[in-house]
């Protein structure tokens, strides 16, 4: 299946707020109850969802939408010297199980190491992701650890595992 990542286009928001407006849509990891769209409406009109704190890309798969992909600012420590880029990812149910998760999140890290100064991208998945623990490491992404209560979904805590690439070195 050829995977490719493209700007969103205003067609793209009502099918992201089809896909992600209930848990059959979404998938049991990551439903967290009804969202209002406006903001992510806002900002389409304001930037087209790309602005240097973060972005939003539609994932294609031979040439229709499958998902999309996002990335924001997170630091770990002072933001003007030790921010990375977190990532998330969600994949239209009819697309799931087909690698193009895989392709998408490598083409996002590869994307923000060709045009920003990021060192690190990380993501992070639940622990019983698998399927997201599977893609991300075949993506690249190396487990780094476990982040314990870190995501409150259906009334409890989860655990999550955190993930993360960091830029290639240049062999010269």
């Amino acid at each position: 299946m050829d995977v490719t990542l493209r700007p969103v286009r205003e067609a793209d928001l009502d099918l992201f707020e089809q896909h992600t407006d209930g848990p059959d849509g979404t998938g049991p990891l990551q439903w967290f109850g009804y969202r209002s769209f406006h903001a992510m409406r806002r900002d389409f009109a304001d930037n087209g969802l790309l602005s240097p704190e973060g972005g939003r890309f539609t994932i294609e798969a031979d040439g229709a939408p499958a998902g999309t992909v996002s990335w924001h600012q997170s630091a770990w420590g002072p933001l003007p010297t030790s921010w990375c880029w977190t990532i998330g990812i969600a994949v239209f149910p009819g697309y799931r199980g087909k690698g193009i998760g895989t392709q998408a999140q490598r083409q996002l890290a590869a994307y923000l190491f060709a045009h920003t100064r990021a060192e690190r991208v990380q993501a992070s998945t639940d622990v019983a992701n698998i399927a997201e623990q599977r893609a991300l490491s075949r993506a690249g992404f190396e487990r780094e650890g476990l982040i314990r209560r870190a995501q409150w979904r259906e009334g409890r805590w989860h655990d999550q595992l955190l993930y993360s690439v960091l830029r290639p070195q240049d062999d010269a």
